[in-house]
């Protein structure tokens, strides 16, 4: 099994009798694709109550081989626990290998990164499914050992939606164009559905450049050679509107001596 689903389906079989365990994914990338995934499950007091010695007995020497940090378990407020892993996220096709392990209900989910010419397109697809309830969380070599779900009896009284929850949430560089998510202060969220049925997790996200050095250069030396057209324009206008002017008054000039001749012939 793998880390998660082997630390979840411990909680789920603590989850009976009306208690509960709520799980949190938190993916985060930056602009270079780079970030962190972060997994916090919490465990209500009467998980707590029902295994007095729980927050000595778990183990998470393999996550830790694995490369997850290691927060907790932290009591909460109201006497419960909390358990936080994170791991580091350099590329697109790490963060889907982390996403493939943690299991259920997180099925074929998978993160890319691609350019369209300047553009960055980052996509998720997959889906959120527990098709198969509690057995979901066991592998195959435990079910047949233990000849079916451990505790099938006692996870029989109630269900995965009754003694859980799970919510994957991501923050994605660039402008959202497509998303089955609901966005809430910029961050994507998605809530399991846990009976069975399937919620499909396609987004596509779009960063496009900003402006840069040079393309600010270009966008100045064009306003600029505006600018001097226009003053060159006005000048040139100005220098004919004298010229203009000169020309009459010279020929006005030309036009009052002739007449002066005249009348001095006259006379």
């Amino acid at each position: 099994m793998t880390v998660l689903v082997r630390w979840l389906f411990a909680f789920c079989l603590l989850a009976l009798a009306g208690c509960r365990v709520d799980v949190v994914v938190d993916l985060t990338l930056a602009d270079d694709g780079t970030g962190e995934l972060v997994v916090t499950a919490t465990a209500d007091a009467e998980v707590v109550e029902q295994v007095p010695g729980l927050a000595e007995d778990l183990r998470f020497e393999d996550a830790v081989a694995a490369g997850w940090t290691v927060e907790g378990p932290t009591a909460t407020d109201t006497g419960g626990l909390t358990i936080t892993l994170g791991h580091a996220v350099s590329s697109a096709e790490e963060a889907t290998n982390l996403l493939a392990s943690l299991g259920p209900p997180f099925v074929d989910v998978r993160l890319t990164r691609t350019s369209d010419g300047d553009d960055t397109i980052t996509e998720l697809t997959g889906q959120l499914v527990l098709e198969n309830g509690f057995d979901s969380f066991a592998d195959s070599d435990l079910l047949a050992a233990a000849g079916g779900t451990p505790f099938a009896a006692d996870l029989a009284a109630t269900t995965p939606e009754e003694s859980m929850s799970v919510q994957l949430r991501t923050t994605l560089p660039g402008d959202i164009e497509e998303t089955t998510g609901t966005e809430v202060d910029g961050v994507l969220e998605w809530s399991a559905p846990l009976d069975g049925s399937a919620l499909d997790l396609t987004t596509r996200a779009v960063q496009r450049p900003g402006p840069t050095w040079a393309s600010v250069l270009s966008v100045t030396a064009l306003v600029l050679l505006a600018v001097w057209v226009v003053l060159a324009a006005a000048f040139l206008l100005s220098v004919a509107r004298v010229r203009r002017r000169r020309a009459k008054r010279r020929d006005l000039s030309e036009e009052s001596a002739r007449r002066l001749e005249e009348l001095d012939d006259r006379r």
